[in-house]
């Protein structure tokens, strides 16, 4: 008889999240993963546009926190920071196996516990191995000040950041009524060959339309190589659907959280500090009784 699993609603996505990290392999990044959960589960456009109240998916902070407790459990290794990877394991488990739901489900009631304590749900944070000391109140602060630039100060800002990253001849045109066109750039991949690029600035607070990135595709026909969509606010499912058409001049999107996280990368406009934390780990041996042989010695 099947088990009915307890807790918060991500435990339905164990046994999805390690299917779909078998089917490619055993490791993928959170993107492709959480892609392809939500298409084996059928999630509704609704849901997937879902957004907590930090701006970001609702479902995406589901399977990473299912992550979460597979890592726990585990089944899943945590040491590359950006790909998730089974460990062996997890390459053998079934989440139908007692041992796996015993594990899984007391994950499950921790975090039930945890939230009861904190008198709201933990799913509208990120899992705590994903955060950073203060990110979200970093997160917070940094979204107010971008929204507070004006729209020719957003542009300037995304010439600076592609100018960072690597772009050429980076140019701002300040035209309106281009279909949405901002700018343009050289990508080089090499030493022979460099891609034109256009690029798109929304400084935007409401989740991007598919209908905008139409309108940047079309204005964009036979002008470049491929677009860049950067915006102060995140896309709706069917807009990443639509930025990644096949057959369609290919559109990268760069959400809220990809533009705070480029920003701490190239170090522009943040101050960089310290923060040590204590390691629980390292102390274990000092805390614990001497071994007896130790105490032999000492006599």
């Amino acid at each position: 008889m099947a088990r009915t699993r307890r807790g918060p609603a991500f435990c339905r996505l164990f046994a999805p999240v390690l299917d779909v990290l078998r089917e490619l392999g055993d490791s993928g990044r959170p993107e492709e993963v959480t892609e392809r959960v939500a298409t084996r589960l059928e999630i509704s456009g609704d849901e997937l546009n879902r957004t907590n109240k930090n701006g970001r998916s609702h479902f995406a902070n589901e399977v990473a926190w299912a992550r979460f407790y597979l890592a726990k459990a585990g089944l899943i290794d945590t040491s590359q920071r950006g790909v998730w990877a089974l460990t062996e394991a997890g390459r053998k488990a079934r989440p139908d196996h007692v041992e796996s739901l015993h594990i899984l489900d007391k994950a499950a009631l921790t975090f039930r516990r945890r939230s009861e304590i904190a008198g709201s749900s933990e799913e509208d944070s990120s899992p705590p191995d994903e955060q950073e000391q203060g990110d979200e109140v970093f997160r917070s602060k940094m979204a107010k000040m971008l929204l507070s630039l004006s729209p020719d100060g957003f542009e300037r800002l995304c010439k600076r950041i592609l100018r960072e990253v690597g772009f050429e001849e980076v140019v701002v045109t300040g035209q309106r009524g281009d279909g949405g066109i901002d700018g343009y750039g050289i990508l080089r991949i090499n030493r022979l060959i460099a891609d034109r690029v256009l690029f798109q600035c929304k400084r935007h607070a409401d989740q991007i339309s598919p209908g905008y990135i139409r309108e940047f595709r079309g204005s964009m026909d036979g002008r470049a190589d491929r677009g860049i969509f950067l915006a102060t606010s995140n896309f709706s499912a069917e807009a990443r659907r639509e930025a990644k058409r096949d057959g369609a001049v290919p559109i990268q999107m760069v959400d809220l959280d990809g533009i705070v996280s480029l920003l701490k990368e190239l170090r522009l406009g943040v101050n960089v500090q310290t923060v040590f934390e204590i390691n629980e780990d390292f102390f274990q041996e000092f805390i614990s009784a001497v071994p007896k042989a130790r105490e032999q010695i000492d006599d």
